[in-house]
């Protein structure tokens, strides 16, 4: 019977003994700052983003994962006798689907074995699929059963945050239709949703720790009468409110899996720091 393997990118920021745990290969998203190319999460980690953020004089962009990086992973994974699934950042935030998909029609043989996957997400509700896939996989499933969970488990994941403000997601193109926000009074704090892969906002709310209230409501609604609950907390350097977050949602859920993590630089990089947020996978 065939293997096979999960590949994500960066920006699901699984943790690693998890990644390790399922051998989940991970494709590095880029930060270009400056005249420097950084591969997210290999070359820079979030501590360092945020301290150098603070002080820097030219700001990052980013770009998605490179065709070659996808295609070597792609390879060594074939080479390996593996079938693989890719499951990747939703295509209306990233162009890391199209390199993935250039990735294995680049590649000289395999290319049937080679399966992608659209998360219609990011983050831990990405990271939810792809660790159903691998813990499928884990259990037995082939590339066509596990790539059935992972579609499955798109349709249950999702994810609710707060940002400090909208202008990393303004001044990266990524605020889909939080777009109408811009220019609202300065003191509230956006809750916003990742809806059918987009960035879309829910309400506007006038403190932080409300609008923290607010992302646990939100949640505790969509996944209601669900079992089991898992969530997973993303923040961008604000660890002490995102813990005290999964700590409640914990609890008020009872959830059967409670993750800490954060958000890769790139992904910081364009939710901006102090952004504070929930994903969720219900049901399965």
């Amino acid at each position: 019977m065939s293997k096979t393997a999960i590949v994500t990118d960066s920006t699901a920021w699984i943790p690693k003994d998890l990644t390790t745990k399922y051998n989940i290969s991970v494709a590095p998203q880029v930060l270009i700052w400056g005249e420097e190319t950084l591969n997210d999460g290999v070359d820079i980690q979030p501590e360092e983003f945020y301290a150098r953020i603070k002080t820097a004089k030219v700001m990052p962009t980013t770009s998605q994962v490179s065709i070659v990086t996808v295609q070597n992973i792609f390879n060594d994974l074939l080479e390996k006798g593996f079938d693989v699934l890719g499951i990747f950042i939703s295509s209306k935030l990233s162009g890391t689907i199209q390199s993935a998909m250039q990735a294995r029609e680049a590649l000289v043989r395999g290319r049937e074995k080679v399966h992608i996957l659209d998360s219609n997400s990011t983050a831990m509700a990405m990271g939810f699929q792809v660790l159903a896939a691998a813990r499928a996989v884990a259990d037995g499933a082939n590339v066509a059963d596990a790539q059935a969970v992972a579609e499955k488990a798109r349709d249950h994941t999702g994810v609710y945050f707060a940002v400090d403000t909208l202008e990393f997601l303004h001044r990266g193109g990524r605020i889909g239709g939080a777009q109408r926000l811009i220019g609202t009074a300065l003191n509230m704090k956006p809750v916003l949703a990742l809806v059918d892969g987009r960035v879309e906002p829910v309400e506007r709310i006038r403190t932080k720790s409300k609008a923290i209230d607010r992302v646990i409501e939100l949640v505790a609604e969509k996944t209601r009468g669900q079992f089991p609950v898992r969530l997973a907390t993303l923040h961008a350097n604000a660890p002490q409110e995102a813990r005290a977050l999964l700590e409640r949602a914990t609890k008020a859920m009872n959830a059967a899996e409670s993750i800490f993590t954060e958000v890769s630089p790139v992904i910081g990089n364009h939710a901006g720091p102090g952004t504070v947020g929930l994903a969720y996978m219900a049901g399965m």
